[in-house]
């Protein structure tokens, strides 16, 4: 079992009311292969919502209480993004998820590359905050740029 980005299954939940559909994912969650989160929603934001970047480190350091998560006009998410990802891992848990196909770039489940915390476009390496716990939690986590079935 997995778990899958709901974002890459068609739920229109990016922060922009979108969605990032990849169809072979789509359809791992028909045939019962995975369940689909979305960590941001589990934390309670809305969609739409403001576009949020770590701020200060990665994921991890948002876990340790070193770095935050920040929307572009200065709120602090920290707490939801911690809660969403706390719930996504309570998820993959109850299902027995192995692995997880994340995201990437996003502050939440980015795997490896996550936005820099400059809302300018700029990248750097890092997992986002859920993709942290997830891993801590020994579950494996891929992108949707790094996943070979």
């Amino acid at each position: 079992m997995k778990v899958i980005s709901a974002c890459l299954v068609g739920c229109q939940c990016r922060y922009d009311g979108d969605d990032n559909l990849i169809e072979e994912f789509q359809e791992m969650v028909v045939k019962g292969e995975a369940v689909f989160v979305c960590p941001e929603q589990l934390g309670g934001l809305s969609t739409p919502r403001p576009p949020a970047q770590i701020v200060g480190g990665t994921g991890e350091d948002v876990l340790d209480g070193k770095a935050k998560v920040l929307t572009d006009q200065g709120a602090d998410v920290t707490a939801q993004f911690i809660k969403g990802a706390e719930q996504a891992l309570k998820m993959a848990q109850l299902v027995g998820a192995k692995e997880a196909i994340l995201k990437e770039r996003s502050p939440s489940c980015g795997s490896s590359v996550i936005y820099d915390g400059s809302f300018s476009g700029g990248k750097m390496p890092g997992d986002g905050v859920t993709s942290a716990l997830l891993k801590r939690h020994g579950i494996a986590v891929f992108s949707e740029e790094t996943f070979r079935k």
